[in-house]
């Protein structure tokens, strides 16, 4: 069941040691612009598809540590990993293709595993 009411997801809130170098991370390498005193203006996402998918408590799909999981859409997956690779982000060898894209892994500074996904 639809609720027309719920237009999409309105922000992503979690928890970091250092919420100011980790903010700045993902704007140096998404160009995810995190709001802020010094910053009112929240980042604005192309519209396109937003899974919502609660994992069981033994999931090994991603870290025990991590409450949850970031995924990013994304338009050229080899091309944004050659650029983390070149930045010096700590990338997953481990690569997945399926009938909706293409799947590759990186860490944040605080060892959070995030998802990059290509559509198909």
């Amino acid at each position: 069941m639809t609720n027309p009411l719920i237009t999409g997801i309105g922000g992503v809130f979690f928890r970091a040691k250092d919420p100011a170098a980790l903010a700045q991370w993902y704007d140096d390498h998404f160009g995810i612009t995190a709001m802020s005193e010094t910053q009112p203006d929240p980042w604005q996402q192309a519209a396109g598809p937003t899974v919502f998918a609660p994992f069981a408590t033994d999931s090994d799909y991603y870290p025990a540590h991590q409450q949850v999981m970031l995924n990013f859409r994304v338009s050229d997956l080899d091309q944004l990993l050659e650029q983390l690779r070149a930045a010096g982000v700590r990338i997953d060898d481990n690569r997945q293709e399926a009938d909706f894209g293409r799947f590759a892994w990186v860490y944040d500074p605080e060892g959070n595993k995030v998802e990059l996904w290509e559509p198909l």
